[in-house]
């Protein structure tokens, strides 16, 4: 219950927004200014090319040359080929004309 009727002192603080409230454990954005991308390639030309996908996107990142190691460049893909959802059709009702192109009802040519 709330301490307004039955509490004749000081009323507790509201807490600050910043500290409580809606989505107080939110992280940084990857590939942004504040967590940038780590990326690593085998050549610099290789390196170049990374480079120009990345400043298209408007994304931050630190890109490292390193022969002996495979290329490591999952994030970056990640974040360019976000998933979408999927959708399908909506099935015709009963009384609609039939999408097989008869003229007849959908419930009396292919719904039934």
């Amino acid at each position: 219950m709330s301490d307004k009727f039955f509490f004749k002192g000081r009323q507790t603080p509201k807490p600050a927004y910043g500290k409580s409230g809606y989505n107080t454990k939110r992280s940084a954005k990857p590939g942004t200014e504040a967590l940038p991308l780590t990326l690593s390639v085998q050549t610099d030309a290789r390196k170049m090319e990374v480079a120009i996908i990345v400043a298209e996107q408007a994304l931050f990142a630190n890109i490292t040359v390193d022969a002996d190691q495979p290329e490591n460049i999952i994030d970056l893909t990640g974040l360019i080929n976000k998933p979408t959802a999927v959708t399908s059709e909506a099935k015709p009702n009963r009384n609609d004309v039939c999408p097989c192109g008869s003229g007849k009802k959908y419930k009396k040519c292919c719904g039934a």
